[in-house]
């Protein structure tokens, strides 16, 4: 297994984070197990979650992906799931277009239900949303999932579901359905194929978790990863890291975070090249001097069971998951890793545009936490994109927009 810590959102600021607990951290379990998603995903699972979103049509393959509906001139309902292992998919009932123009995420992702005052129908209630998505989460196998359901984007409420495996919260692995005003799912995005349990590892507590988060900045980390470890409770205004704190070179003052709660889960984070979920600390934090939650995770697993990170993979690995264009620009979305260079290049033709993306490793002398992000690249297109599809030169698949 792979050492590093899985995706966290800290609150961004400063050139460093400090991690600090508002009191007593858990001890947590002795052990725990890796989850994996293996293997490929088949026409009948396809099929199933077709049903479940009231999608006509037979699954057919189209290289690595399976289709279900028509893309046509973009107007949906489109289905198109991953064939390989955990089978991300991505559905759109409506396309680029559709009932309300709050629809798609990266337009209206700040929206909220005030928006009804501006003329736009009120999003369904949460109950009601819940239960529009429960025929989805049955078929992807998340009935007993944690469900979020406060997000919403004009019209539109979002259920985001994070599924409970083996008795354990997760992180990262979240499906979201989005359900517009009249309760139809009118878009959704997540992973079909089931998870395996793994192998079994000693693990930490929350507090030398807490310390392995901070330290791992120390030298030179990036702004995303802790400074320094203090699991101490938290007493008075302080704002600055310990004196024995080493930050990084030229580093500004650490913006310094409360943790408020520890919750032993599981966190997704790439092992041998491959997204598992991981024993992991969730830790609840906020700003020292306030302001909003926020979530960031730790791997849990006993440092002795770990192993330093093997170079991230080559170009061929590096799947696109999404895209979106303005014009000219064209973003492209991707999983890699912080310590790595990556840079977007298009090729272009009257049908379509073939993305792929370069990776520049670090120097293999140095040793490099391997933390898995989302990223994005922007590459500036010769003509507008207009109607033309995005397609993955690594893999040759289309690519859904976003």
């Amino acid at each position: 297994m792979s050492r590093g810590i899985a995706p966290g959102e800290p609150p961004p600021g400063g050139d460093g984070i400090v991690y600090r607990s508002a009191g007593e951290l858990p001890d947590g379990p002795d052990s725990a197990a890796v989850h994996r998603s293996t293997g490929t995903v088949s026409a009948a699972d396809v099929a199933r979650l077709a049903r479940a979103l009231d999608l006509d049509g037979t699954p057919t393959a189209a290289g690595t992906i399976w289709k279900v509906g028509t893309a046509k001139d973009g107007s949906g309902p489109f289905l198109q799931v991953n064939k390989q292992a955990p089978g991300t998919w991505t559905f759109a009932r409506y396309g680029s277009g559709g009932p309300d123009q709050c629809a798609s995420v990266t337009v209206c992702a700040s929206g909220t239900a005030g928006d009804a005052t501006a003329g736009q129908v009120a999003p369904v209630s949460e109950k009601a949303a819940r239960a529009a998505a429960a025929p989805v989460l049955k078929a992807l196998g998340q009935e007993e999932a944690a469900l979020d359901t406060a997000q919403v984007m004009g019209s539109v409420r979002v259920v985001n579901a994070d599924p409970v495996i083996g008795g354990l919260p997760t992180y990262g692995w979240s499906t979201g359905i989005q359900v517009g005003a009249d309760g139809e799912v009118v878009g959704g995005s997540g992973q079909l194929k089931g998870l395996e349990k793994g192998d079994t590892y000693p693990v930490i507590g929350a507090e030398d978790a807490l310390k392995q988060l901070n330290a791992s900045s120390k030298g030179g980390g990036t702004p995303d990863v802790g400074g320094c470890a203090t699991p101490a409770p938290l007493e008075g205004e302080q704002t600055a890291p310990p004196a024995d704190c080493v930050m990084p070179r030229g580093a500004a003052e650490p913006v310094v975070m409360t943790v408020g709660k520890a919750v032993f889960g599981l966190a997704t984070q790439y092992v041998d090249g491959k997204q598992t979920l991981v024993p992991s600390w969730l830790f609840s934090v906020r700003p020292a001097t306030g302001g909003p939650d926020s979530k960031v995770s730790q791997v849990a697993v006993d440092p002795v069971h770990l192993a330093e990170p093997e170079p991230a993979p080559k170009t061929g690995d590096r799947r696109i998951t999404s895209y979106t264009a303005d014009g000219r620009t064209l973003t492209v979305t991707f999983w890699g890793g912080v310590c790595s260079t990556y840079t977007a290049h298009a090729e272009e033709s009257a049908g379509q545009v073939r993305v792929s993306v370069t990776e520049s490793q670090p120097d293999r002398k140095k040793v490099c936490i391997m933390i898995a992000k989302e990223l994005k690249r922007t590459v500036t297109l010769n003509e507008p994109m207009g109607d033309r599809k995005v397609v993955d030169a690594a893999s040759d698949a289309a690519v859904p927009r976003a």
